[in-house]
Order: C-alpha cells, then structure tokens, then sequence
C-alpha cells in the first residue's frame, strides 16, 4: 500500500461494495431513504448521538456484554476486544503494568498503563489529563457494552491520537436480582464476584464486588486483586436523571516479574528478569474514584449533560535498582495522586435546510495533582529519599460536533476541538550534585475533524473522513532530560497527526454484516524513546515523522439455527519517515516497534437453544514484533487456538451457567507482548502455554 488515501482508495472500496451486493446500482439517485437496520449495535462515541453503528461514517465497534462475560474470564480487555480490527490489545501476564494496547499503531510504545488511546467510562475519563490511563479499572461484570473508536473521530475527545475506548455500564434489573460467580484455573487462579440490582420506583442500583488471585505463569508475578463497582440512577420529572458511579481498585503487592533477554527467554521462558528477585519488584495500588452524571431536556428540542467526577490515586513501585547515586530518582516510587473534573454538553436536534441537523457542543476540565518521591531501593527495603516533588497538570477543552443530512443519501458530519494542556512541577529536592527540577510548559492544539457518509444502497454505506490529532507527552516522558541536565524534558514537543480513512459498510445477505477500512496517518514530531540514562532514567525525545497506513476488515455472521461467526483482520505499516536517533542512526524506513504488521481473530460458535449448550472455537494469528526503533530483533509470529463450551439453565427466576475454557490449545511457545526499547535488552514478555478455566455462575431474580 502507497500513497494518501484518497479518491482511489474510496472508489475502490466502492468498487468492492457494488461486488458484494448486486442489486446496489439499480437504485436511482433519490429513491432511497435513511435505513436503520434492525438488531444493529446502537453507538455513541463517534458523534455523541444515539444511532446504528452502520450509520455512522467512522471505524466502531461495540462488544456487548454477552461477549464480554460469557464463558470468559472477566479479567482483562483482551479477553474480548480481540474480535475489533485496528486494536492490538495484549495481556503482558503482568498484572503490576497492565494491559498494552494500541490502536492502528498508536498507544504501542507505552511500557506501562496505556497511552495514546483514551478510555471512559460513563462519560468519565479513566485517562488522566497529560494522557495516560488504566485498563484495570473497567468492571467488565458491570458492563452493558464497549464502544472501540478508530480513526479521525477520536481527535474530538482531546489529548489522543489513535483511538477511544469508552465501557457503559448496564442498568439496574427491574426485579431484585442478586448473583455469585466463582472460576478456578491453572496457576492457581481464582476469582470470587458478587452481583447486586434493583429498581424501587424511580431508583435504580446495581453493582458488584470482585475478587482475583494468581501465583502467574512466570516467577516473581503473583497478583490480587479487588474490584468494585456501583452505580445508582435517580429518574427526576419531565424526563431528567441522575447518576452516581463509584469505582474502587485495589491491587496490594503485585509482583512484577520484569522482561526478558533473549538469552533469558531461550533459556527459561518462565523466570523472572534481571533484578526482579533481588529488588523485590513489586507495586501497591489504591484507586478510588466517583463521579455524578445529571442529564435533562431544556426543550423539545435541546439537552443538556454535566459531569463531574473527583478520585485519588496511591501507588508504591519498587523497581530493578537501587537508585543511590544522588542525581538518581530512586528505586522505589512513591505517589499521591488527587484528580478530578467536569464538563457541560448542550445538544440541540433540529431541522437545517429542511433536513435533520443535531448540533453537540461541550466543555471539559480535568485536573491532576500529585506528590511523588523517590527512595533507594536497598534489596527490597526502602532506603534515603532521592526525589520530592509535586506536579500539576491540568487541561481546558471546548469543542462542537454536529451530524447534518444533506439528502436523503448523504451525511455530512463534523466537529471541531480546541485543546490546552498545562503541565507544572515543583522540585523540593535539592541537593548538592542534583539541582532544581522544576519546571512549567503548556500545549495547546485546535483540531478539525469531517466525515461524509453515502448510501450506495440501502444495504451498502461508503464513508471517508479526515482530521487532525494531538498527543501531549505525559509526566514519565517529560521526567527527564536527554542530555542528563536538571530540569524537566520540556523541550519534547507533542505529536500532532492528519489522519484519513475511507471504509464501506455492507450487508451479505440477510445475516452477514461486512466492514472494511483503509487508513491512513502522517505524525509530526511522534514521542518515542530516547537514550537510557544513568540510574534508570529513561527519557524520550521526538522523531520527525511518522507513518501508519493500513486496512481493517471485520465480518460478523449469522447463519442460523445457533452458528455464528466473526472474523477480524488488521494490516498496519507503521514506520519512521524521517528519524535519526541520538546515536548518530539514521533510522527512517525502520519499522515502528510493537506494531504488528498483520493480526488476525477468528471465532465460530454454536448455541443449542433447548440444551443450553454455548461452545466456541477462537483463532488468532499475530505477526512478528519489532523490540526496539533500529529493529534489531523482533519476537516471533505466532498462531494460537483456544475451545470453550458450557451450559446455561433458567427456570423460575434462576439463571445458572457453567463453563469450561482452554486457551493456548495446542500448548505454542510464543511471546504475547514486547516492551519497546526496554533497558537491559529486557525486551520480552512470555505468554502462558496451554491453560485451563473452569466457572460457575448463579443469579436469581425475585418476582
């Protein structure tokens, strides 16, 4: 694939559109109508109003619940966000770093949390305000659906280029219905869920309580964690609500077992990296936060939202060193995190020209303040402080969207976003040899975004849509100076993307639904990693330009009597364009690091309804991963399978379900994630071999 995506590629997805459904160019210019196709996921993300994901002309998908929970885990995003296209979402089998995900290459370099792809839940920003976020804190036993945003669209949400990943949660159940659930698996695992909702006239509740236990795959990564989750709505008259969400993590000592070397990998898939054993490496974790979602109609035809939330976060790190020298920041990490925020979104719905017009318009405010210090990591013990600060950043974003039909076979939609982001640090540790690190900078970005929607036919949508994006560094890249001198890396600049797509959306028939995509972004000053300094500094610095092109292709298929299946396939070249790195290297043309070139998830399922019997058989194929921006070694394609199947029965209010899953079936040996350009070499992080899940759920809903 060459070149920008532009006529070409939409007429030859138009092309390709007329192939899969025949009858398209019999229709005349203006016979048909607006179609809103029946059983349709409904999707908000992309443009803020409710309508058919068909409809919409950007790349979403959203998971429902029943993908979700049944017969899985209930863990990790992975577990059911494989079967989106564009998404590369990894279990790193390390629970004290979370997931690593990425969106058409974006977010892929992030070593911990998840970066460059914002996550929301209920409208509340589970990212922080200089971007980074948490996977873990999404309640998967409380989810009604997850929306997955690619593309231009997502730039309307602020600091972040690749993508959004936005968790609702389900409602309270109109009858009081508790529930239980408990799993066992290989490596002893265990987890433990409780289940409450009901509905009292217009007060709804719901929530839940988890528990998750592993000694892990490997040496040195055993984890607990608590989870909960609970959300109460209050209907108010003349159609207005009230929301209170109240989310709570708690993960005590999970240890972290490190990367590997190859040598390491070659020689013991299973061990722990360099350090781990001798520095106790491990991470406490405390999040807690809440926030109050008011909704109301102003007229027949205005609305408006507000928000507002408020949290605070507590974590101890040990890391893989001592961190005594005094120019050093420490081998144990210490941090009090307060963060908070609100936003206001009017919408009006209304008639343009004759034709529907639905105009959004918002402000946001997030604010995060936090202390950190830094210790001496004496084997395990915390030593002499070797960091004290306190840092502030906060951003001011004010954006308007709208979706306008044009004619009854065009869609025009659109927005625009002003972002500011100020960052500000304040060093109390100064000593002789490490000198005042303090530091403020701000960065500010006003991005455009448009989309066109046309109906070939009432079967087949063709979209192209383009925009800009803006990524600011967070706090860890602007921690430290390339060159090793005092003061905070405010000379990295944010990465600023033009991004284009073109997709086609398409019924087969009566139960096959088809999407495909092709993309395109072109990023100006991208953060990647820079040197390693002394004393575990890691620093980062800008590359000049960067490419990701690619296509997704997503088919979903029902072929009656219970069988099922879906199929997603994503190519990406993601490369740098012009990049010389500090060394002198001249690495323009590298491929971009933990960016697969090709990844495939297929699964087929059949459900016998008078049984209960659900079994399914899933796929996935990866490419080989790059570790480092001079491509100097790359962990292996891999293809692996996995089987499940179980049995639900529901008689006189009980539903009870039992489950049986094997993932890695034939037992491959392969490495599930890379941290990019990781220190030491220790670059690979081992997935399990063939491993087992055995569940039991039980919930009774009173009449």
């Amino acid at each position: 694939m060459t070149g920008t995506i532009g006529p070409a590629g939409i007429v030859g997805l138009a092309a390709a559109a007329s192939l899969l459904a025949p009858g398209a160019w019999a229709q005349t210019a203006g016979a048909a109508a607006p179609v809103v196709v029946q059983g349709q996921p409904v999707v908000v993300t992309a443009t803020r109003v409710e309508e058919s994901s068909f409809d919409v002309p950007a790349s979403i998908d959203s998971v429902g619940a029943a993908e979700i929970r049944e017969q899985q885990p209930r863990v990790n995003l992975s577990e059911s966000l494989g079967r989106v296209p564009g998404l590369v979402i990894q279990n790193r089998q390390n629970y004290a770093q979370d997931l690593q995900i990425s969106s058409r290459g974006f977010g892929a370099r992030a070593a911990f949390g998840v970066r460059g792809v914002r996550l929301i839940q209920d409208g509340i920003p589970l990212t922080m305000p200089d971007g980074q976020g948490q996977a873990a804190l999404f309640d998967l036993d409380s989810a009604a659906r997850v929306e997955v945003l690619r593309g231009p669209f997502a730039a309307l949400y602020g600091n972040s280029s690749g993508g959004v990943i936005q968790l609702f949660t389900e409602n309270a159940p109109r009858e009081p219905t508790p529930g239980a659930s408990l799993s066992v698996g290989s490596y002893r695992s265990w987890r433990e869920t409780l289940k409450f909702g009901a509905t009292d006239g217009a007060l709804g509740a719901n929530g839940d309580l988890s528990r998750f236990s592993t000694d892990g795959y490997r040496d040195h990564s055993a984890a607990t964690r608590y989870l909960g989750d609970a959300k109460l709505r209050l209907a108010l008259a003349g159609g207005s609500s009230l929301s209170l969400v109240v989310n709570e993590l708690s993960q005590p000592w999970t240890q972290d077992p490190l990367g590997l070397t190859r040598a390491q990998l070659d020689a013991d898939r299973r061990q722990a990296g360099t350090g781990a054993l001798q520095y106790n490496t491990r991470k406490n974790i405390l999040h807690r936060q809440a926030g109050l979602v008011y909704e109301t109609p102003l007229s027949a035809e205005d609305s408006l939202k507000l928000v507002g939330y408020g949290g605070e976060r507590y974590i101890t790190q040990y890391q893989a060193f001592s961190g005594s020298a005094v120019t050093s920041s420490g081998g144990v990490v210490d941090l009090n995190r307060g963060f908070g925020g609100a936003s206001a979104q009017w919408r009006r719905s209304t008639r343009l020209a004759g034709v529907p017009f639905t105009l959004t318009a918002g402000i946001d405010y997030d604010l995060q303040d936090e202390q950190r210090t830094g210790f001496v990591n004496n084997n395990g013990v915390s030593g002499a402080l070797r960091r004290n600060e306190d840092d502030r950043v906060h951003d001011f974003d004010q954006y308007v969207q709208f979706e306008w039909q044009l004619a009854p076979r065009w869609k025009l939609s659109g927005g625009l976003r002003h972002s500011q982001v100020a960052f500000g640090s304040k060093d109390f540790y100064i000593v002789p040899g490490n000198g005042d690190d303090s530091g403020s900078a701000s960065y500010s970005a006003t991005n455009p975004v448009a989309g066109l929607l046309y109906q070939l036919d009432p079967a087949v949508n063709l979209y192209a849509s383009v925009g800009r994006g803006f990524e600011t560094p967070t706090f860890t890249e602007l921690a430290y100076r390339p060159d090793g001198r005092p003061g905070l890396n405010f000379g990295l600049q944010p990465a600023r993307s033009t991004n284009y797509e073109a997709g086609v959306k398409a019924f087969i028939g009566a139960g096959t639904r088809l999407d495909a995509a092709l993309f395109q972004s072109d990023t100006r000053n991208d953060i990647v990693s820079g040197p390693q300094l002394f004393f575990g500094r890691s620093t980062y610095v800008n590359a000049a330009k960067t490419l990701r092109r690619g296509l997704e292709l997503s088919v979903d298929s029902d072929f009656g009597r219970g069988l099922h299946a879906n199929l997603a396939y994503t190519y990406v070249d993601a490369k740098f364009e012009d990049y010389t790195n500090s060394a002198g290297l001249d690495l323009s043309g590298r491929k971009l690091p933990g960016v697969p070139a090709n990844s495939l998830y297929g699964e087929i399922s059949w459900r016998d309804a008078a049984s209960g019997l659900l079994t399914a058989l899933e796929a996935r194929w990866g490419d080989k991963v790059y570790v480092d921006d001079a491509n100097s070694d790359a962990a292996s394609a891999y293809a692996v399978f996995g089987w499940r199947a179980g049995f639900e029965q529901r008689a006189r209010g009980w539903k009870i379900a039992e489950f049986l899953r094997i993932d890695n079936l034939f037992d491959r040996r392969y490495v599930g994630s890379v941290i990019v350009n990781a220190s030491n070499a220790q670059y690979y992080e081992p997935a399990p071999g063939r491993n087992y899940l055995l569940g039991v759920s039980a919930s009774y809903a009173f009449r």
